[in-house]
This record gives structure tokens, sequence and C-alpha cells, in this order.
């Protein structure tokens, strides 16, 4: 039978006895209702994963046993970052955070672009959202989501060791699924809003070193072409 999976921070694992506490403890015991000598399964969002047993359950925190970790279980081989445009309909941004998170993102950035209709930025929600899809998933990675970034300032500021990628409707040459790129390498992707990238970010982003890709011949929303971008670059 497999474990539940929980998550606690790294500075709560010593040795091998680990701690948890927070909203995670009140899952355990609350909804999961785990008990002393319940075996679980804890991950600590750095790729390090542990078969723990629950020792003492107090009023506020669960103590454990580690009894066996491994590392970077359940994680793909090549690092993606995402930045994709906020979109007028927050809920679907819920599921871009979620659906990526499971695929094997690394990094969410949300972009604000020239078309990206102004909403607030719900990054603590979305950062929870990572957090289940983490561990519903069976990863031991958790996805970072960042604050709200200006495309241009962003497309300036990514590593130049990284593959940078731009999704682009208007690109027929380049596409996704057929680009060999090395393995190891660590690639970040953009995705534009409804209505796509403007012909001046387009060519901010080329100058700041990004390759225009397509992901295929149809017309994707912004969640979707996330979707089919990331399962192209961890396969």
């Amino acid at each position: 039978m497999s474990l539940e999976y929980f998550y606690t921070p790294p500075h709560l694992i010593s040795g091998g006895e680990l701690a948890i506490e927070g909203d995670e403890f009140s899952h355990l015991t609350h909804v999961m209702r785990k008990r002393v000598h319940d075996r679980i399964r804890v991950v600590d969002g750095l790729g390090h994963a542990y078969e723990a047993t629950i020792a003492e359950i107090s009023r506020r925190k669960a103590l454990c046993t580690v009894e066996r970790s491994t590392t970077f279980e359940g994680e793909p081989a090549r690092r993606v970052d995402l930045a994709a445009a906020l979109l007028k309909n927050s809920s679907r941004f819920d599921v871009l955070v979620e659906k990526t998170t499971e695929i094997g993102v690394q990094r969410i950035v949300p972009l604000i672009t020239e078309r990206t209709i102004p909403r607030h930025a719900r990054t603590d929600r979305w950062q929870k959202l990572a957090l289940a899809a983490m561990k519903q998933s069976g990863r031991s990675v958790l996805p970072t989501v960042a604050e709200p970034a200006m495309f241009a300032t962003f497309v300036a500021a990514v590593p130049k060791e990284h593959c940078r990628l731009l999704a682009h409707e208007k690109t027929e040459k380049s596409p996704i699924r057929s680009m060999d790129i090395p393995p190891g390498t660590a690639v970040t992707i953009c995705i534009g809003p409804e209505g796509g990238f403007t012909d001046a970010e387009v060519s901010a982003a080329v100058a700041a070193g990004f390759s225009p890709v397509s992901l295929g011949p149809r017309r994707l929303r912004t969640e979707t072409a996330a979707i089919v971008a990331l399962a192209a670059l961890v396969a």
C-alpha cells in the first residue's frame, strides 16, 4: 500500500528525525487521522523524500523517525522554468500552476506583458496549489511561484546558460518537440497572454537570447500552451 505524502521544510529535519507542523500537521492529524506508529512519506521540497514512522504527536506538531530516504524521486531529468502571462481569469492560472507542477516544472514566474489585463496576483494561493500538486503527483521538489515580473525585465535576467525559448504562434519552422536540447541543460520558456506577445516583445526576447518556438498548428489558451510546452520539454 502506498504511503500518504506530507511536506516539511528542511529546517525541521535533523539526522534521523523530522517534525511536521502548521497546516501539514493539521492535515496529518485532523484530515488523514494519522496516529503514533503510522508510517508516512515526507518530502522537503528540495528533492529529498523520507519514509518515516510517527513517534509522537503533541498539540502542535508530530515527531517522526526516519526509516529510509531517497533523492529526486519522481523528478524529471531536466530543469524547466516557466514564465507565463497573468490571465484575466485567475482560476485558469490556478490550472496552469497545478498541471505544470504535476508534469515537473521547477519554477513559475507570472509575467506582466503589454497585453496582460491587470489583475491581483494570488501568489500565496498558487504556492499552496503547487504544494498540493507536488504531493499528489509524487514529486519531491516543490516548485517556486515567484512574484509577478515585467516581461522585459524578466527576459533580460534569465541566466545565459539556460536554453531560452519563447512560444510564438507565428513561428512554424521550430517545433518544440523536434528541438535537440543537450541532456542536463536548464530551460526557461515564456508563454504569452491571450492575443500573444507583441512584435516588440518578441524582438526584445530574441535580443536577450530567446529562440521562438512553435507549439503546433492550433491556437492554444495560455494554460494549455504551458502544459503542452512542459510535457514536451521534460519528456
